[in-house]
């Protein structure tokens, strides 16, 4: 059967150009659509501005921190939302347009418009029908507003890229690392924040000494949290926002700002008329080739809702269009995939958490805690953990967690050791870079403890 196309790819962010722009590198005629804007979520309302306004944030404590190294900063200095936003929204329609024209170099066809299923083997975009051997969903997801009275009330995620001024009272649902970037990046820039979530600890998923320590820095920031209590309702109140707690508790906002999860967006793809259907969860279902339950349909990235990062993302794009096109049959690993939180401090993390790794058999951990150089000089409350999780009967290293100044940056290198199998004897044989944070992980010889029992033989 004759196809106008060899691959059509539903979705312009990082999964769907990486997969798109590869294929077509290969030699195979792709087409791609793109409803919203190019770059997906992470480009646009996600990773980059929100580092952008992570970075402008640390500027500001750095001002503060100045002091304590001999700097006169003058008093009074103030922060320009409005000249952060411009100079934010310019870098990112830089990289949108860069999307635009990695596809166009490529030879990839694009459309702007929104792509929906005709049937297995075709898609409808702006009015026009057209068929693919191969379909690709790179949709990614949204977020979702809560389900109480007055949820619609509520900001979310995206929102705070089109705020045309700092709220200064701000109330951020939920704990997972989108709120808490938000509220520490926010509280930053001068506003006041309120943090409530369901759970004990904030940063579910996270390794347990790290979630504890995120307690710390929250009340270090003079962040409110309001741990285990769930939302009964928002109100409106003029142009401000109250927020009702199940306990009764009513908590007064400028801005509420909901990050309490997303999900794929498949509204409106009419996944029936190509013979699929979302799972329970609301997601994709794939195979280790992230082949869907119609074989030449394909599912990448968010929309699958496994391991929802941008890299992970573009590394199974590009392992998929190997595999089609390229002669090259492989899959991306979602094992000891490195994860970040640009809190402040920020987090980086990779690998197992203890409990994960005890669950498993005798774990050896090591943890060290430390005020870092630069704050017994500036004078900030701030500690920096850093955390080894280690195979008591290989040796080999499970899993590396910190929280401090620079950890992404840090733990990118330490990510390539522990998915290349290195052991504990590696790391100590290891020279550290002095004076750094970074040579603790190396320098580490007392295990603070052994969790996990011996498996029954």
């Amino acid at each position: 059967m004759s196809y106008d196309f060899d691959l059509f790819v539903i979705g312009g962010g990082s999964a769907g150009v990486r997969c798109a722009r590869i294929a077509a590198g290969h030699g195979a005629k792709v087409a791609i659509a793109e409803t919203r804007f190019w770059g997906g979520t992470c480009v646009n309302v996600g990773c980059v501005p929100k580092k952008i306004m992570v970075q402008a944030a640390e500027y500001g404590a750095w001002m503060q921190d100045a002091a304590g190294f001999g700097w006169d900063i003058p008093p009074g200095a103030t922060h320009d939302w409005a000249r952060l936003a411009q100079a934010r929204d310019r870098e990112v329609a830089r990289l949108s347009g860069i999307y635009g024209r990695l596809l166009g170099g490529a030879g990839v066809t694009t459309f702007d418009g929104y792509a929906k299923f005709a049937g297995p083997h075709s898609v409808t975009v702006n009015g026009q029908t057209v068929t693919a051997e191969r379909i690709v969903i790179a949709v990614g997801g949204n977020a979702v507003r809560p389900d109480i009275p007055g949820g619609e009330l509520a900001l979310i995620s995206d929102d705070l890229f089109t705020l045309p001024a700092l709220p200064r009272r701000v109330v951020m649902l939920g704990a997972g690392y989108i709120a808490l970037e938000f509220a520490m990046l926010l509280r930053g820039l001068g506003a006041e924040v309120d943090v409530i979530y369901r759970a004990d600890l904030p940063l579910r998923g996270f390794d347990d000494d790290i979630r504890n320590a995120m307690v710390e820095a929250l009340e270090a920031a003079g962040i409110r949290h309001h741990a285990g209590q769930g939302l009964r309702a928002i109100e409106a109140a003029g142009d401000a926002r109250r927020v009702i707690l199940a306990d009764g508790t009513v908590v007064e906002a400028d801005a509420v700002i909901a990050a309490t999860g997303r999900r794929p967006a498949l509204a409106g793809l009419e996944l029936a008329a190509a013979g699929l259907a979302p799972d329970a969860r609301g997601a994709l279902s794939v195979d280790g080739a992230h082949a869907t339950s119609v074989p030449h349909i394909y599912a990448i990235g968010d929309v699958t809702d496994r391991v929802n990062l941008t890299p992970m993302a573009t590394a199974v794009g590009h392992a998929l269009a190997d595999t089609l096109f390229g002669g090259n049959p492989r899959q991306a690993s979602y094992q000891n995939v490195p994860s970040a939180v640009f809190t402040d401090p920020p987090i980086a993390t990779v690998g197992l958490t203890e409990h994960e790794a005890a669950l498993a058999g005798p774990t050896d951990i090591y943890v060290a805690r430390f005020t870092p150089m630069r704050h017994t000089m500036s004078g900030r409350a701030r500690k920096t953990l850093m955390k080894l999780v280690v195979d008591a009967r290989t040796d080999r290293v499970l899993g590396a967690h910190v929280m401090g100044d620079d950890a992404a940056e840090m733990l990118q290198g330490f990510a390539v050791a522990i998915t290349a199998g290195a052991t504990k004897a590696d790391f100590d044989r290891t020279i550290g870079i002095h004076p750094t944070m970074a040579e603790e992980f190396v320098t580490m010889r007392t295990r603070t403890r052994q969790v996990g029992l011996t498996p029954a033989l």
